[in-house]
């Protein structure tokens, strides 16, 4: 397995693949490696003759610099990780190397980043836009893969996809969880024994919530038996709960309004924040 710690090897290697008439694969991370990113390469080592994992903590997604601090930073079990699941090369830059100079460009993507993570998360979406852009041109993929509980971020780089045209094709896959439905995230790492059981309330309160939305009930019934949920759990803030459409993440007051409907849900367990979702198919 390669590593680069710096762009300019990094194309030439990706150069000399594409020469060979090899397909790269791309999955972008921020590290903390679990199973969950293990899948991505896993669905990329599928599709591709080579696949490139970049690990590199971004600092312009993070509104909180605290946050940015906290975030778990494991690279040398990452790369164990990707080893044993022979990744192909390892993009780990430092922030001088993806950000030489302070950036002054901003995205914005209307109503996509307004709501639920854009709303509670302001500048956000820039970030991840900005770098993701910069991953792209840099690794020139064939296909990048996502995990499905970034779903908002998901609609956010289709979006800058679609309208910058990258010659790329986007795959999100389905969110891995714990025996008990946690989602997997980096984050994972940082709650304490009792913080992790406490966890699985948010995907209770979606299953719960998905149950009752199936059998006819409206959105806000559902909003209201989810806050009843976080709020039975002690050490849990419900931050959000929204039922949007998939696509265009326009907020749903009735879920016959859209072809395919997605619950989406944030809190904090401490001070810990995680996110999950759900489809209503």
């Amino acid at each position: 397995m390669e590593i680069f710690n710096q762009i300019a090897p990094l194309k030439a290697f990706i150069h000399a693949q594409k020469q060979r008439g090899k397909s790269i694969g791309l999955v972008p991370t921020m590290g903390a490696l679990h199973a969950g990113h293990l899948s991505l390469i896993e669905a990329s080592k599928k599709e591709n003759s080579i696949t490139v994992c970049s690990i590199f903590v971004n600092p312009t997604q993070f509104n909180n610099p605290a946050d940015l601090l906290k975030y778990p930073r494991t690279f040398d079990k990452d790369t164990l990780l990707l080893e044993k699941v022979e990744c192909d090369a390892v993009f780990y830059p430092d922030n001088a190397e993806m950000y030489p100079e302070t950036s002054l460009i901003k995205f914005d993507f209307s109503h996509l980043d307004k709501v639920m993570e854009g709303k509670f998360r302001p500048g956000h979406f820039s970030g991840v836009a900005l770098v993701v852009s910069k991953l792209f041109h840099i690794v020139e993929p064939d296909h990048a893969y996502f995990g499905q509980k970034d779903w908002q971020q998901f609609a956010v780089i289709r979006q800058l996809s679609e309208e910058l045209k990258f010659n790329l094709k986007l795959h999100s896959e389905p969110t891995s969880r714990e025996q008990d439905g946690l989602a997997m995230s980096s984050r994972n790492l940082r709650l304490n024994e009792q913080q992790r059981e406490q966890a699985i309330v948010f995907f209770r309160a979606l299953s719960a919530a998905k149950t009752i939305l199936l059998s006819g009930k409206s959105i806000s019934e559902a909003k209201n038996l989810v806050k009843e949920i976080i709020e039975q759990q002690p050490g849990t803030i419900l931050e959000y709960f929204e039922v949007a459409d998939s696509k265009n993440l326009n907020l749903l007051e009735n879920v016959k309004d859209s072809n395919r409907p997605i619950m989406c849900i944030a809190g904090f367990i401490g001070e810990i924040r995680l996110i999950d979702n759900m489809f209503l198919d």
